[in-house]
């Protein structure tokens, strides 16, 4: 049984006339939480939500909805809050003044789907998709402190819970883009591709609803091609399992439609898509444009760390933990961090690090600190995967 057949058998549809029960993509979506990892289902009736005329979310905004949305799982549909920590919405950084923009952001976007007026007349439904939320501010010790709390909106969960059809998406990829463009393609792409049907076709009205393109931004095409289309292919190609193409439509010399093209990508190409999202992004761009990476994780290898453990063996003084930043003024246990860290920020694994050891790490120097050191900085990586 393949994972398509695996799913399709946790999601049996409830019996019918049970007017309380979600439609399949919630049920997916709580197959998937069940199941772990890193996929989750978003509907899609969230995914082809219309922005109103002249909004839009910033890529954070929009990677702190799809964490919503994995976080609340086969229960979003609920008339319940949904909890998050801090931590997994920070990824690495160590200030939280970000989270508050995201939420109220959230908060005042509106969005728009085709509706019926109690007349029956078509009309345009408008709504935000969170209602409330509670931010924790009082300052605690240790990283995995502070929490959100959140609730989405009537019209939001209706829409969820109603939801037949659902974009797969890998949470390490929709945190790995760096154009809210290309994530938004990313998901439209992911859910025509379940629903077998890889073609999107429109004029430029419909284009810049479906990116959330303001009117008054890259009026000129080519500008539009060069600044949104060409960055979310080669981000997409990079990051998603599948593929983008796009064909222009004109009349005369002016483009008036786009039809994009997703491909599924071939297993070769799966397995390098997984490898690359599972690295570091520093020296993404290099690697997606097959330019020599100049600054990466990477390029602190063992044998290096090897040396500079060595260095501090025969050097005049043993290595100590410093009280403040490792950035400056230890080598050693910076290339560590670095190396071993898979990306975290250094000082963030370094309060941890001091948070665990308490008063036993005044006595640790030297080799056994620095072993220490790099044991915690693997576990650390380990217990939160890659930022």
């Amino acid at each position: 049984m393949d994972d398509e057949q695996a799913l399709n058998h946790a999601v049996t549809p409830s019996p019918a006339g049970d007017d309380a029960s979600p439609g399949r993509a919630m049920r997916v979506a709580a197959a998937l939480q069940a199941k772990g990892g890193n996929e989750f289902a978003k509907p899609g009736s969230i995914v082809e939500v219309k922005f109103v005329k002249g909004q839009s979310l910033s890529l954070t905004a929009s990677r702190l909805l799809a964490l919503m949305i994995l976080t609340a799982g086969g229960d979003a549909w609920e008339d319940r809050p949904h909890r998050m920590r801090k931590a997994d919405i920070r990824r690495g950084h160590k200030g939280n003044e970000r989270i508050s923009d995201m939420l109220e952001e959230l908060h005042r976007t509106l969005f728009a789907v085709d509706d019926k007026s109690w007349r029956g007349k078509k009309a345009t439904l408008r709504f935000s998709l969170i209602s409330s939320s509670r931010e924790e501010v009082e300052d605690e010790a240790g990283a995995e402190a502070g929490w959100i709390e959140w609730e989405f909106t009537p019209e939001a969960r209706k829409l969820i819970q109603e939801s037949e059809t659902y974009a797969v998406l890998n949470r390490q990829a929709v945190l790995g883009f760096r154009s809210t463009y290309a994530l938004k393609l990313y998901e439209v792409g992911a859910l025509r591709l379940h629903r077998r049907q890889s073609l999107w076709k429109g004029d430029m009205t419909a284009l810049r609803a479906l990116l959330g393109i303001a009117p008054d931004v890259y009026k000129d095409f080519a500008q539009l091609r060069r600044k949104v289309l060409e960055k979310a292919k080669a981000e997409i190609d990079q990051l998603a399992h599948f593929r983008v193409e796009w064909r222009e439509i004109r009349q005369g010399r002016t483009v008036t439609e786009i039809e994009f093209r997703f491909e599924p990508k071939d297993a070769p190409e799966q397995i390098a898509t997984v490898d690359e999202i599972a690295r570091h992004s520093a020296g993404r761009k290099a690697r997606r444009e097959d330019e020599v990476e100049t600054v990466a994780v990477e390029a602190v290898t063992q044998a290096a760390v090897a040396a500079l453990v060595s260095k501090d063996k025969t050097g005049a003084g043993e290595v100590t933990f410093p009280t403040g930043t490792i950035r400056f003024g230890s080598d050693t246990l910076a290339a560590i961090g670095r190396s071993a860290g898979g990306g975290w920020d250094i000082d963030l694994i370094a309060d941890a690090y001091r948070a665990q050891m308490g008063e036993r790490l005044a006595k640790l120097k030297g080799a056994k600190l620095i072993a220490s050191w790099t044991g915690f900085c693997e576990s650390f990586l380990a217990r939160r995967g890659r930022p």
